[in-house]
């Protein structure tokens, strides 16, 4: 079955079967015969002699990781996802399913296949309009379904995993449906992600419940890495949610792996204003007891000034790297930046990925 064959399966697939019945289930399996194997590195020809990269985060941040990291002739690579979020399609998804939202995970998955431009463009498709399934992208949905199929969000994202053939584990933080919640600067309390977001640098953040279960896979992962990362992404919002699980937090103190914070290009609006760089690492680690950090890989380019002047008329401003640095861990400040046609600041999957194999002492892929 060739990938265009596979999409039009999966789009007549996601809108013509109940998920929950026995003839939707045959239905699946017909079409897509998967088998719950975990997809590795090792598994789609990649050396298994590397380093064994695990990165923590969410949302494009993470995604652009792991495009560059998918570049390391890495043993293993394994993306560990906060799943709090509450907005756009994802949030619409879980108030109606009661399910982890699926749009942090796909981006991941995404991220990390192989090169198959059907697939990707498929599950990356958004639907337009104002009907029920506008807004959504095609990918939330397939997820959805095989939530709704399996009953078990971890298995459901290995399935997708199967069907995009990723280079690597995509791994949710936890398998419960967990919530963000923040005390706000003025001390309102703050429910979810968006609501965090617009309200400020949060006074306090917890998640509800209190202790998810980690997932037993992203234990293993951080138990045999050589190499964790956690960045870039919202500092709030996709990368301290993840320290907020126990088991990931204990799990990452008690690693003996070089663990490495990759600082974002600019500021957020409404969740780290006016923070510098020290400030965002002092603002993980205080959340992230035990867990030290050795290395701050921060961009050294300058925003050109008509890039930075639109950053700033949004209430963003560049994440500069000190000359001096005082700790934690050593400053790392090497060229990281692109701009992209329409003017937003990314990090090149090139220099990334550079930097990271400097750091894990590998050479990038040719």
């Amino acid at each position: 079955m060739d990938s265009q064959q596979q999409a039009i399966g999966f789009q007549l697939l996601t809108f013509n079967f109940r998920p929950g019945g026995r003839r939707g289930r045959a239905a699946f399996h017909s079409l897509c015969p998967i088998t719950l194997v975990p997809t590795t590195i090792e598994s789609v020809g990649r050396p298994i002699d590397g380093p064994r990269l695990v990165a923590l985060g969410g949302g494009t941040g993470l995604a652009t990781l792991l495009r560059a990291a998918k570049r390391l002739p890495l043993a293993s690579l394994a993306a560990i996802v906060t799943v709090t979020d509450d907005g756009g399609s994802s949030g619409r998804l879980r108030r109606e399913f009661g399910m982890p939202p699926p749009g942090d995970v796909r981006n991941c998955l995404v991220a990390l296949a192989e090169d198959d431009e059907m697939m990707t463009r498929l599950f990356d498709h958004r639907y337009p309009g104002e009907g029920p399934t506008g807004g959504h992208s095609f990918g939330n949905l397939f997820m959805t379904a095989l939530h709704q199929i399996t009953g078990d969000f971890p298995r459901a994202v290995r399935l997708a995993a199967d069907v995009l053939r990723v280079r690597g584990a995509v791994l949710p933080a936890t398998g419960e449906d967990v919530q963000l919640v923040a005390e706000g600067r003025n001390g309102r309390l703050l429910v979810g992600e968006t609501a965090i977001t617009h309200g400020g640098p949060p006074r306090r953040l917890r998640l509800v419940p209190p202790a998810p279960a980690a997932l037993s896979e992203a234990l293993e992962a951080i138990a045999h890495a050589d190499l964790l990362v956690l960045g870039p992404g919202s500092l709030y919002t996709s990368i301290i949610p993840n320290v907020l699980v126990p088991g990931l937090r204990a799990a990452l103190a008690r690693s003996r792996a070089q663990r490495v914070y990759v600082a974002n290009l600019v500021t957020q609006p409404g969740e780290t204003d006016g923070f510098n760089l020290a400030r965002h690492v002092a603002e993980l680690t205080s959340y992230a007891a035990g867990v030290r950090v050795d290395v701050v890989l921060a961009n050294s380019s300058a925003i050109p000034e008509e890039v930075a002047d639109h950053y700033r008329q949004g209430g963003a401003e560049q994440v500069v790297a000190p000359a001096r640095w005082a700790g934690p861990g050593r400053l790392e400040a090497r060229p990281l930046l692109t701009i992209t046609a329409d003017g937003t600041v990314r990090h090149h999957p090139d220099l990334l990925a550079a930097a990271l194999a400097e750091l894990a002492k590998v050479a990038t892929w040719v």
